[in-house]
């Protein structure tokens, strides 16, 4: 664990506290007004949130920005997502020192989605560095005050850097042995994509073996059906339970509006109840719960924990 913290988040995981975590995902706009208004419904809730970096590729305003501008308007400790595909190692560690011009204090350190999967597949692809690259320069960075090239760094930002990992991808031993390596520059804590199954994570910690670094576990309550297929369908690594699918589906056919939200809530709670009771048994150290636009549910599942 870090010598100096610098942030709830890693107090709270230093201390051992399980850690609830929420996401923010900035639109296409000019502005962050529904972002602050999620973060505010989500205070008192969740530890931080993630503020997403242009999500499957999808151009949306800068998560640089949307940080600062939550932690400024409602004082929610925002985790900015960072991520390589988009960006050279000159704008990364730019927009690294901007985030500590801002007091931005969490870095969660991504390679990103290919470009061309988004809405502008034009776009040149970088990838000038991958995610694990990322997390060494911001330990650098922070840690000896120097770039990748071993410049100084006057003032150097202080912040914490997390980074990902997949329990679900394909080729498990490659996906751990790539943990490991963000393990070994430094990585503070890790977040994992969404899961779904306990014996996928079983599989996932049991390859990984005990390591010294809290790990968050990702699980998506979707608020609809239609969020919960694109999930299935276009999220690399990811399979939404058909049974659970189908209970959303059912949804649809209910026409009052209010009763329809009551039941994707009923659907949630039973599905993700023993998702996190089965955690409890884990070496989780908390759990992020995707649920962009969903903060009502967020309550609910929290109690499961209690």
């Amino acid at each position: 664990m870090p010598e100096e913290i610098y942030s709830q988040l890693m107090k709270e995981l230093s201390e051992g506290k399980y850690v609830f975590t929420g996401e923010l995902e900035p639109e296409k706009a000019g502005n962050v007004n529904e972002p602050i208004a999620a973060a505010r419904d989500l205070i008192g809730l969740v530890t931080a949130c993630n503020v997403t970096d242009n999500p499957q590729s999808f151009a949306y305003v800068s998560s640089l920005a949307a940080s600062y501008k939550i932690e400024l308007e409602t004082g929610m400790e925002c985790v900015y997502q960072l991520r390589c595909s988009d960006r050279n190692r000159m704008a990364l560690l730019s927009d690294v020192l901007g985030a500590g011009t801002l007091g931005i204090k969490n870095i969660l350190a991504l390679a990103g989605d290919h470009v061309a999967l988004g809405d502008s597949p034009d776009t040149k692809p970088v990838f000038d560095l991958d995610s694990t690259t990322l997390i060494h320069m911001i330990r650098k960075i922070v840690d000896e005050g120097k770039d990748l090239g071993g410049k100084e760094i006057e003032d150097p930002p202080k912040l914490h850097v997390g980074g990902a990992a997949a329990p679900g991808a394909a080729h498990l031993k490659s996906e751990v042995a790539k943990v490991k390596r963000k393990i070994n520059v430094g990585v503070e804590y890790l977040q994992t994509q969404v899961v779904y199954y306990p014996e996928i994570l079983d599989k996932f910690f049991t390859e990984l073996g005990p390591v010294d670094v809290p790990i968050l576990v990702g699980i998506f309550p979707a608020k609809s059906f239609g969020a919960a297929d694109f999930f299935d369908k276009y999220v690399a690594g990811v399979d939404v339970p058909p049974d659970y699918l189908a209970n959303l589906k059912k949804t649809k056919e209910i026409k009052d509006k209010e009763e329809r939200k009551a039941e994707v809530d009923r659907v949630n709670v039973e599905f993700f109840t023993d998702f996190l009771e089965y955690l409890k048994g884990t070496p989780a150290a908390g759990c992020h719960m995707m649920a962009v636009g969903y903060p009502r549910i967020i309550g609910p599942l929290k109690k499961v924990m209690e």
